[in-house]
């Protein structure tokens, strides 16, 4: 295109589509948009909407599949914007539509659950339920994602397709994201994109990866039953507590002596609960953890493993092992795998957002994500949204604590993430880019 065409080109979409209230986009117009989205989310009016809404939800933390007052309110707010949606799916979850309910369909997902913990920090937003608190911020992640879809929807009769919203209960550890696949969360949908926000990375940055991202991940119980009595006495018992401490000895020869040093693995043995008394020797022991490894077949291994180590290594100490996964409550986690074409997409689009300089790569991480269910179904990504202030000398509280705060500076850059992801991926769609973006479906494992 010759200089002055694109001189001419600007200009009329300057005129037509990016007025001083508005920021539209059309399929000859994606750089920038993503900018001019950013420009959207930072307004005063949408900002402070949305941390009125995430401080709302932080207020009043809800555990997986309980999420009733937070799926209320996520509802109340479509309602308010015109937003057709689907519920209940999978218990509390809701699904929002938005565009013309056509292919091509793209979805955002927003984790809405808190931890059973208690919060720690003083402030005027705190949790007002004792033992609960939105520690990995969820409450954040649901308020971007209503702040897209206000964003979204004031554009709707220029979405010439379908973005999902997909709010999602459970995942700590519930696999929410399972059951909302199973209810049908993600039919037609083409690809899928989420955010987790990030106290390690500045705000305003977004760090990811082609490929493996997150581990997959179970969890287990194991009850060692021996014959307890008096610790003055030990031959009158058989010692479940000797028998459980071989027993976690044991399992970290797993990885020490079994795994690859290539293929990472953990197996983390956390809880150890035996008798109370200093001068009795329990009638049993109870131990849990959790392992984690980045290939399905590493993590199914791994489990087989821990059964037959705990039975065995019990068994040597006279004491008999029952084991339990916890299947029913806590699903095994596949590793979060992010679809390999969508890599380079999600760098243009987070370019174009953010500016340069502003996308990372990043290592693996050993923690795990249920949003890997997804991307067993479809092509997904995953990416991690930063929130430390440019000024700040260190890092924020990690995730899963007690003093763990959001930067709520974050949210415009999460609604602007998500919506320019989703409309980049449909414009990209019609200028016939599709095969390109969900062609590689396959899963790269390490």
């Amino acid at each position: 295109m010759g200089i002055l065409s694109w001189v001419t080109l600007s200009l009329i979409l300057g005129m037509r589509c990016f007025t001083s209230s508005d920021a539209s986009f059309s399929s000859d117009g994606l750089p920038g948009t993503g900018k001019k989205f950013l420009d959207l989310a930072k307004r005063k009016e949408l900002a402070d909407w949305m941390v009125g809404i995430r401080r709302k939800i932080h207020e009043n933390p809800e555990l997986g599949y309980e999420e009733f007052e937070t799926s209320k309110l996520i509802r109340a707010e479509l309602d308010k914007m015109g937003i057709a949606y689907k519920h209940p799916v999978g218990v509390t979850g809701v699904v929002g539509f938005i565009g013309t309910i056509k292919p091509p369909f793209v979805a955002l997902r927003a984790d809405m659950d808190a931890l059973p913990m208690q919060e720690m920090v003083e402030w005027e937003y705190k949790s007002k339920v004792a033992g609960k608190m939105h520690a990995c911020g969820h409450d954040a992640h649901v308020a971007m994602l209503l702040g897209a879809a206000k964003i979204l929807q004031q554009h709707r009769s220029e979405i010439q397709g379908t973005i999902v919203l997909v709010f999602q209960p459970a995942e700590e550890g519930g696999g929410g994201a399972k059951k909302m696949l199973d209810e049908g969360a993600l039919e037609n949908v083409e690809a899928i994109f989420g955010i987790h926000v990030a106290p390690h990375i500045t705000v305003g940055e977004v760090a990811s990866r082609s490929g493996p991202l997150l581990a997959g991940s179970g969890f287990f119980e194991a009850v060692i039953s021996g014959r307890g009595g008096h610790a003055a006495i030990p031959q009158h018992t058989i010692d479940p507590v000797v028998a459980a401490s071989s027993v976690v000895i044991s399992l970290q020869h797993l990885i020490s002596r079994e795994a690859d040093p290539l293929d990472s693995q953990v197996v983390t043995v956390a809880k150890f609960q035996a008798g109370g008394a200093f001068n009795v020797i329990p009638d049993s022991v109870t131990i849990g953890g959790t392992f984690r490894a980045f290939s399905g077949n590493s993590l199914i291994q791994l489990k087989e493993r821990i059964k037959e180590v705990i039975v065995r290594q019990a068994a040597v100490q006279r004491c008999n092992a029952t084991v339990d996964f916890l299947t029913d409550e806590k699903p095994l986690f596949p590793p979060t795998v992010n679809n390999p074409d969508l890599h380079p997409f999600f760098q243009r689009a987070a370019d174009d957002v953010l500016g340069t300089g502003k996308v990372h790569d990043m290592q693996p991480l050993m923690g795990s994500e249920d949003f890997s269910f997804y991307q067993d179904a479809v092509p997904g990504y995953f990416f991690f949204l930063g929130m430390v202030p440019e000024s700040s000398q260190g890092n924020l509280e990690t995730v899963h604590s007690q003093y763990f705060q959001v930067n709520e500076d974050v949210l415009p850059y999460g609604a602007a993430l998500h919506a320019s992801l989703a409309t980049r991926f449909i414009l990209e769609h019609q200028k016939g880019k599709s095969d390109s973006l969900t062609g590689g479906r396959h899963r790269d494992e390490l």
